[in-house]
């Protein structure tokens, strides 16, 4: 069975249930309020034989008439009724065959259930199960009681008219509710279609997205479950779609950054080869220059790699972040001299300042940056050095002079392999993944790096950590 018939079926099988039950119920209702209502009219009807009884008893003087006389109850019984219009409407029609009255049907079953004691409560009248008899009347004749009449209660269904009606009335549930489940079988089917429809399209995309086919969407439609897994597959197609996009400029990237040192180094070895170039020292320095910059690009490459494998180790301990900054800015501060880059280190130990980090990858850290500064910042320009706690974090920010980044080009600056097309991005400029694992390294440690314009003119970097927990 496809989903939509099991759909189909579970929907119509609750409703048939429903439909079920409500018939059973509906049935038990009717017996029972019928089997009231019979009781009501007979109440109605003993009381009216006992009016009849008590007249005929002034013309007898005692019961002994009575005794075993069947006629004479059916005559007894056909009086009543016509004392009585009332509950004479609520029985059937009185037959007759030949000019002569016929026993009302159902009278039979009536008289055998009646109980007629005298005065001292002696069977005049009694059936078999006179004991259950109940609503016993008191009959009175110049103020004296004369005896008593009950009758046994039916406890159920019994005569031909009752179960006629009875028989009819279930026929008309039967019917009922076989239109009401044929109903809910009409209802249950366009509700199974509209249902899988949205199903349905959702199986169509996620087939096309497991082919490869990345820009496929589908209709939310209603905010409901399926709504909300319609959204989570169009940001799950969004999110696959941008990294088979990221996937595919990453290799572009990194093919367009290992050809280039690549054919510096094939040209030059070849201008060697053919004698076009000397084989000298200064040679030499350039075809090591060239194979250091492709060294430290697969290093590069090899570290990110690891920090998206989580295989890149970090042996963390008790560090002092600034105090890790200053010998940084110390190993760099010969060649920001040259640079003429003027330094401002305002960030000094903070008491309680403490971070539970790896003391080499946070070296790391700040040598990529600052190495940033010395190839971006124009000679003359100016470094400036912060730090602080506040909020259980501590908070370090670098911010070097000119030349800037265009704000739209900030948060792309921690991508790999971004470099911006501007002045920031000349040839002294690495591969683009400094700042790539500056970011691993920030966000291995709980930590956020964020790139801001700097009222120096350049690029403000703010990192922060969070503090070490004081016992």
């Amino acid at each position: 069975m496809g989903l939509k018939s099991k759909l189909f079926a579970v929907l119509l099988g609750v409703a048939c249930t429903v439909i079920l039950g409500m018939f059973l119920l509906m049935q038990w209702s009717f017996d029972r309020g019928f089997l009231r209502y019979v009781h009501t009219v007979e109440k109605q009807r003993l009381a009216s034989l006992s009016q009849v009884l008590e007249q005929r008893w002034e013309e007898w003087g005692d019961w002994e008439v009575l005794r075993g006389n069947r006629m004479l109850w059916r005559e007894l019984l056909r009086d009543s009724l016509v004392a009585d219009p009332v509950v004479a409407d609520s029985d059937v029609e009185i037959s007759s065959r030949n000019g002569m009255p016929m026993p009302r049907m159902g009278e039979g079953h009536f008289m055998r259930r009646l109980v007629l004691l005298d005065e001292q409560r002696r069977p005049v009248h009694a059936v078999a199960d006179a004991d259950e008899a109940r609503d016993f009347l008191s009959l009175t004749a110049d103020g004296e009681v004369i005896g008593y009449l009950g009758l046994v209660p039916q406890r159920h269904l019994s005569t031909m008219h009752q179960l006629e009606f009875a028989q009819e009335q279930r026929r008309s549930f039967f019917i009922i509710a076989l239109l009401v489940a044929g109903g809910a079988a009409l209802l249950a089917l366009p509700l199974a279609t509209t249902l899988l429809r949205r199903v349905r399209a959702l199986t169509d995309a996620t087939h096309q997205l497991a082919t490869g086919n990345y820009d496929v969407r589908v209709n939310e439609g209603a905010r409901d479950e399926l709504g909300r897994l319609a959204q989570d597959f169009n940001r799950l197609a969004q999110t696959l779609e941008n990294n088979e996009i990221a996937r595919r400029q990453w290799i572009a990237d990194i093919s367009h950054e290992l050809r280039t040192p690549l054919a510096v180094l094939r040209g030059e070895i070849d201008a060697m080869q053919d004698g076009v170039r000397p084989t000298d020292s200064a040679a030499i320095e350039s075809l090591h220059g060239e194979a250091m910059r492709l060294h430290r690009l697969v290093d590069d490459l090899y570290q990110l790699s690891l920090a998206d494998l989580g295989a890149l180790t970090y042996r963390k301990q008790s560090v002092d972040p600034v105090a890790v900054l200053a010998e940084a800015v110390a190993e760099f501060r010969p060649a920001l001299d040259r640079a003429r880059i003027n330094v401002d280190n305002r960030a000094h130990p903070l008491a309680g300042g403490m971070v539970s980090a790896d003391r080499e990858r946070i070296y790391q850290l700040y040598a990529n940056l600052l190495a940033n500064v010395l190839k971006y910042t124009d000679p003359g320009g100016r470094l400036e050095i912060d730090a602080d706690c506040e909020d259980e974090r501590m908070i370090v920010e670098i911010q070097d002079s000119a030349p800037g980044v265009p704000q739209e080009a900030l948060p792309r600056l921690f991508d790999r392999l971004y470099r911006v097309e501007h002045s920031r991005s000349r040839a002294t400029g690495g591969a683009g993944l400094g700042l790539s694992i500056c970011r691993a390294i920030v966000d291995a440690h709980g930590g956020t790096i964020e790139a801001h314009p700097s009222k120096l003119g350049g690029v403000l970097i703010r990192i922060i950590f969070p503090l070490e927990e004081r016992l």
